[in-house]
């Protein structure tokens, strides 16, 4: 067990609790549709290089009618970054030591209609204290209306806090949900922000706001979809960009990257990838 102090068990408190809410209104939906598929719940801990304790997380799966697969993984962590990973890491160059806690979702779905889509919130400490995060949306067949309604939740949960918020964590998800050997954009965008920490106060409220923000909308997009027919040709499409989506999350993302050279759950990290994809 790693001890936390006061901002850190706050910052861990609400991550489970958004877990928890987003699970639950998954649920929900697969109740809509007469499936009874529920979120399995397995634990995992990591023990540090240095062999003490080194925290963990809980793994949440669901496979059902309209989440083909889903996601939803909390998890806390802590001890010491090794070599020149540790120089990597924000305030982590002269010392390593680290803290880490946060939600991480991603939900690929049974029909095409409906968007595949990622979103994480965290909090970490090292020689700093910062927030990260963020929400895009993937859609194999994307509707126009649908983006603009994703978007417009984002900004509206930035701009409650500072009006520059939505327009520069937007140019952040755009050049950062980039697939630069395909030069194609992994999905069409949300937000994506890393480094917060001018207000502990204030950038955990955004940080909640982001994820209220997320659970308001995602699920409306999911409902208004999932009742559409599609086709075996709407099928391949999806698992050729679903193989588009692996590419990145395996070559460029930050956090797989993150969670593998800290020594987290290998299954909890990978949960990100779909469960069936195509190449062409």
């Amino acid at each position: 067990m790693i001890e936390l102090d006061d901002q850190q068990q706050r910052a861990r408190a609400w991550f489970e609790s958004l877990r928890t809410a987003i699970c639950t209104e998954f649920e929900a939906i697969e109740a809509e549709v007469g499936s009874d598929a529920k979120f399995e719940y397995i634990a995992w801990d990591r023990t540090d290089p240095s062999g003490e304790p080194g925290g963990g997380g809980v793994r949440g799966v669901m496979k059902g009618k309209v989440f083909e697969k889903v996601g939803v993984n909390v998890s806390t962590v802590g001890g010491s970054l090794e070599g020149d990973f540790a120089k990597s890491i924000h305030g982590a160059g002269e010392d390593p030591q680290f803290f880490a806690t946060g939600v991480s979702l991603v939900a690929h779905m049974a029909n095409p209609h409906v968007p595949a889509v990622h979103m994480n919130t965290r909090f970490l400490t090292t020689t700093k204290r910062w927030f990260g995060g963020g929400a895009d949306l993937n859609p194999p067949m994307p509707y126009d209306e649908d983006t603009a309604e994703f978007h417009a939740a984002l900004k509206a949960a930035c701009g409650a806090h500072d009006p520059e918020h939505y327009p520069r964590f937007k140019q952040w998800a755009d050049e950062y949900f980039y697939i630069p050997h395909r030069k194609t954009h992994r999905g069409v965008g949300g937000i994506f922000y890393d480094h917060l920490e001018s207000d502990w106060e204030a950038d955990f409220a955004f940080t909640q706001d982001v994820g209220r923000a997320f659970l308001d909308v995602f699920p409306r997009l999911v409902r208004k979809r999932m009742g559409m027919d599609f086709t075996a040709e709407d099928k391949q499409r999806q698992f050729e960009w679903r193989g588009r989506y692996a590419e990145f999350n395996l070559i460029y993302d930050r956090g797989t990257l993150f969670g593998l050279k800290t020594g987290g759950n290998i299954d909890a990290i990978l949960m990100s990838l779909p469960p069936m994809a195509a190449w062409s």
